[in-house]
């Protein structure tokens, strides 16, 4: 398959996303938004996925290509592609799909339990989120779920995790694709959004155990293979 991604910045890659479809032998290519480069036909593209950032969707006026960004993703999902969104992409399909997105109550950065939702039940999303787990967190800002969108889990920090539409659209705010190696980028490059306050780790606590690195890279391989079956939404595979 031909799968294209949006990075927002240099140091927010596809993560164990990359490895994951080259070792299936899917097509990759990208547009890196921050270089100013051109968003592809919405036909030379099966699956779309939207990378994360530190910019709010709301930045039109430092990143004038949010405006496109937020037309393309809405045309890819109405064009029935496969369509994942991480983090910052969560929120960019979420406002596609006409919900709100808006700042948290709390930050949220580092690792924190969600819970899954009883809406997924039964689902094969819920066969990899299947109880309380630690994930990988950075993010300020949420949203609310669009019309017929089904929840797929929460945290104490933040309500909303991440939801499904039918079975091939999945929103995750929550980041499963980040290894040891772009945690300590995040680190480096958004360090300053560190500050002690309730639900934000420090540097040493998000880095002290790789091996949770490796399991949610797992999750992530798996969620993958849903996506490529388009049975998120199907019953527990």
């Amino acid at each position: 398959m031909r799968i294209h991604y949006l990075q927002h910045v240099h140091f927010e890659g596809l993560g164990s996303i990359e490895a994951a479809l080259q070792h299936k032998g899917h097509i990759l290519s990208s547009t890196q938004l921050y270089s100013d480069q051109r968003l592809p036909a919405i036909k030379d593209f099966d699956w779309l996925i939207i990378m994360g950032g530190p910019m709010s969707i709301d930045d039109e006026a430092k990143y004038s290509w949010l405006t496109s960004e937020k037309r393309f993703i809405k045309d890819a999902i109405h064009a029935g592609k496969t369509v994942l969104g991480i983090c910052l992409g969560a929120q960019l399909i979420a406002f596609a799909m006409g919900a709100k997105v808006y700042k948290n109550p709390h930050r949220e950065i580092g690792w924190f339990k969600i819970s899954p939702s009883d809406s997924i039940k039964g689902t094969a999303l819920s066969t990899i989120l299947d109880t309380p787990t630690d994930v990988f967190h950075w993010h300020g800002d949420t949203f609310d779920l669009p019309n017929g969108a089904r929840q797929i889990a929460s945290s104490k920090a933040c309500e909303n995790q991440g939801f499904i539409m039918g079975d091939n659209v999945l929103a995750l705010q929550f980041h499963l694709e980040t290894s040891v190696l772009s945690a300590t980028a995040l680190v480096e490059h958004c360090g300053n959004e560190m500050d002690d306050s309730l639900y934000v780790m420090s540097k040493e606590e998000i880095l002290s155990e790789p091996l949770k690195f490796d399991k949610t890279n797992q999750m992530m391989g798996r969620i993958i293979e849903l996506l490529e079956k388009k049975s998120l939404h199907s019953a527990g595979a």
